[in-house]
C-alpha cells in the first residue's frame, strides 16, 4: 500500500510543528537529575579546582515577568539562568569574569583558589544581570531554600540564540 503525498498545506503545518518543537527543546537549559542536585547541595570542594556556584534566588524581585539570561564565564557559555535555579562549575585557580551577553553589561571579576568554593548571587532586571559575591553561609542557605541545579551547556551544544 502506497501512501498519498501530503497536500502543501498539510506539509507546511507538519514542518511548522516540527520546527516549533525543535526550538522549544533548545530554548532552556535542562534541569539536572535529583541525584545531581542533591550531590551539588552537599557543597564539597575539590582540591584540584576552584568551584563557583551562581544562583538566582529572586526573593527581592517583584517583577512577575522575570527574564532568563545567559551566563558566561571568561567568554564560555555556562547556560541560561532562570529564577530559583543555580549552576555549579569548576574553574582553574586565578581571575575569572562572570558576565551576560549583548546589551547586558552586568559582570563580576572573581579571584579563585584551588580547593575553595565561591558563591555568587545573580539578579536579573530589565535585561541586565547584577552579580554579587556572597559569603559561603549565605550562598548555601539561599541555594538550599530556593534553587534547583541546572546542567551546564556542553561543548559543541548549540543553544537557541536570540
Amino acid at each position: 500500500m502506497t501512501r498519498a503525498p501530503c497536500s502543501l498545506l498539510q506539509c507546511a503545518r507538519t514542518a511548522l510543528l516540527v520546527l516549533i518543537l525543535a526550538l522549544a527543546g533548545c530554548a532552556s537549559t535542562p534541569q539536572a537529575t535529583h541525584e545531581r542536585d542533591a550531590e551539588a547541595k552537599r557543597f564539597l570542594a575539590r582540591p584540584d579546582a576552584a568551584m563557583i556556584y551562581v544562583y538566582r534566588d529572586d526573593f527581592a524581585v517583584d517583577d512577575l515577568d522575570m527574564q532568563d539570561t545567559s551566563l558566561y564565564v571568561d567568554g564560555r557559555l555556562i547556560g541560561g539562568t532562570l529564577p530559583k535555579t543555580f549552576f555549579r562549575f569548576d574553574v582553574q585557580a586565578g581571575a575569572h569574569l562572570l558576565h551576560g551577553y549583548g546589551f547586558d553589561q552586568g559582570n563580576l571579576k572573581i579571584d579563585t583558589h584551588l580547593g575553595e568554593i565561591h558563591f555568587v548571587s545573580l539578579q536579573v532586571a530589565g535585561g541586565t544581570s547584577r552579580f554579587t559575591l556572597v559569603k559561603p553561609e549565605t550562598g548555601k542557605r539561599d541555594i538550599l531554600r530556593c534553587c534547583a541545579l541546572l546542567e551546564n551547556w556542553a561543548p559543541g551544544q548549540r543553544p537557541l540564540l536570540r
